[in-house]
């Protein structure tokens, strides 16, 4: 199981007189510090303006997996059967430049909905869109979607384009579930199980349910799962988006525990109803009632 962000961090606490090198510095550092991989520029890149250049400037200051992040072509909106061949230049260009992992941000895709043409458009510009890039040695595509539930557009729109790997957001859209029960196995599933809300409760028990309910759909397995903030913690102080990458990277570190560890660090009171996807739990015998 691995960790990862789906959306911005907020910017660090340095001057600001900060040149970016030194935000993302602090970006990629504070991801590192907690073991979360793979890494993000947190929505703070050197070069906003030219994605391969941002990927590298991120990638040349640490030997951890780092991925780009783009917005995909139906939030961009892109009209079916419009070019996406600027898209299709990007990611083939951070394939190029040796960036193992593309995810394609698609949050408008939770407003699809029943409308037959958006399904459409939705399938079209995906399509067109992955044509032949996986054929790029070591390219992993992962489709985004947060902010909400695209489960009411079909899992025939959403898991139909051949993406890797699929993150989806269950806090703000827990119907996402029904997408991730119907993937196929050999696609990934990033669960989006980390509260954006400050001063939600963070413990590690709900990020490994999550997970380990993914592993079980379709036989997939721990080795396609990761968990992931919801969504973008940009609103969030730095202190309080720090304690949640922390929550994260404990999750993962539980996770990686033999099962009797693994069961002795988590909060008996919440996996007690999910013994299933846990591992073994045997709660102490029932007491009686009382009379």
């Amino acid at each position: 199981m691995f960790a990862t962000l789906l959306g911005a961090l907020p910017r660090p606490p340095l001057s600001a007189e900060a040149d970016p090198e030194a935000i993302l510095d602090s970006i990629l550092g504070a991801q590192l510090e907690c073991g979360i991989e793979p890494l993000t520029d947190g929505g703070w890149p050197v070069h906003p303006t030219d994605a391969v250049a941002a990927w590298r400037a991120a990638d040349a200051r640490t030997t951890t997996v780092v991925k780009a992040v783009i917005v995909g072509p139906y939030t961009a909106g892109v009209p079916r059967g419009g070019s996406v061949e600027r898209l299709r230049a990007i990611i083939a260009a951070l394939a190029d430049a040796g960036c193992p992992l593309v995810e394609v941000a698609e949050p408008g895709a939770t407003r699809i909905g029943t409308d037959l043409a958006e399904r459409d458009r939705f399938r079209d510009v995906h399509d067109r869109l992955l044509a032949g890039l996986h054929d790029a040695a070591g390219l992993h595509c992962s489709l985004a979607i947060t902010g909400g539930s695209a489960d009411a557009a079909g899992a025939e729109t959403i898991l139909e384009p051949p993406y890797a790997s699929l993150a989806v957001d269950l806090i703000a859209g827990p119907d996402n579930w029904r997408l991730v029960r119907v993937a196929p196995r050999e696609r990934g599933i990033i669960c989006g199980a980390l509260s954006p809300v400050p001063g939600s409760e963070d413990g590690p028990e709900t990020l490994l349910w999550a997970a380990a309910y993914a592993a079980s759909s379709a036989g997939r397995g721990p080795d396609r799962v990761g968990v992931a903030s919801a969504s973008s913690l940009a609103a969030l102080s730095w202190d309080a988006a720090m304690g949640k990458l922390a929550s994260l990277a404990e999750a993962v570190r539980i996770a990686a525990l033999p099962d009797a560890e693994r069961l002795a660090a988590l909060d008996p009171r919440a996996i007690d109803a999910r013994s299933a996807a846990l591992g073994r739990y045997e709660p102490g015998a029932r007491r009686p009632r009382d009379r």
